[in-house]
């Protein structure tokens, strides 16, 4: 369905609203980064206390209650579609920039496998193993693991859907450690019936 400039407006709107003010609770399935083998990650998990009352489950509100109408008439996507689009958009982002530099660009590739599209997993897989960059990685001994969340959703067609997403690092290596954060333009497209990562860049670049 086509929409006019009004409806396209006040959709984006309310759909920024619902993934900021709510906490992305349609698509919060755990998405930190499982490393490699070689480097495991770390989950925080939530500190119980003996004796402590446990709050009632809280309800969610849902994009009708929340905008007063059903928003996903206007749109090409449904709310699976956006929750599905949404998860493969934060895992694919954690294992991006969680790596070894003991691990193969092939052992990279494959965490990545199930998640992004055959052609962009060659590309993923040609730039970890570009020679300058796998030898200051190894030379520096470079271990990283990452997590990433969604900030808003940027852009959406038929059947894509580009997130801003914010990656988060924790670097070891010889001299150190770092933890860098970047904001990343994060493509999902629907292949098939099946959502998979077609592009990641810094969200500077565009990626509309």
């Amino acid at each position: 369905m086509e929409l006019n400039p009004s409806q396209q407006k006040l959709a984006f709107a309310v759909i920024v609203v619902i993934l900021a003010g709510l906490g992305i609770y349609l698509v919060l399935p755990d998405t930190t980064a499982a490393p490699h083998a070689a480097t495991p990650a770390v989950t925080p998990s939530a500190t119980f206390t003996p004796g402590a009352t446990t709050p009632p489950p809280q309800t969610a509100t849902t994009p009708q209650a929340a905008a007063g109408v059903n928003i996903y008439q206007w749109l090409p996507f449904s709310q699976k579609d956006l929750a599905s689009a949404a998860s493969v958009a934060e895992q694919a982002s954690g294992y991006y920039d969680t790596f070894s530099y003991s691990e193969s660009a092939t052992a990279y590739a494959n965490r990545l496998s199930s998640l992004v599209t055959s052609q962009y997993l060659r590309v993923l897989e040609s730039d970890y193993g570009t020679y300058g960059v796998a030898r200051q990685r190894t030379s520096s001994k470079e271990i990283s693991t990452a997590s990433a969340m969604i900030n808003s959703l940027r852009s959406f067609g038929p059947s894509s859907l580009t997130f801003v997403v914010t990656i988060s690092q924790h670097i070891q290596q010889q001299s150190g450690t770092t933890s860098p954060t970047g904001q990343y333009a994060v493509t999902v497209v629907n292949t098939a019936g099946t959502w998979r990562v077609d592009q990641i860049q810094p969200a500077s670049a565009g990626n509309h």
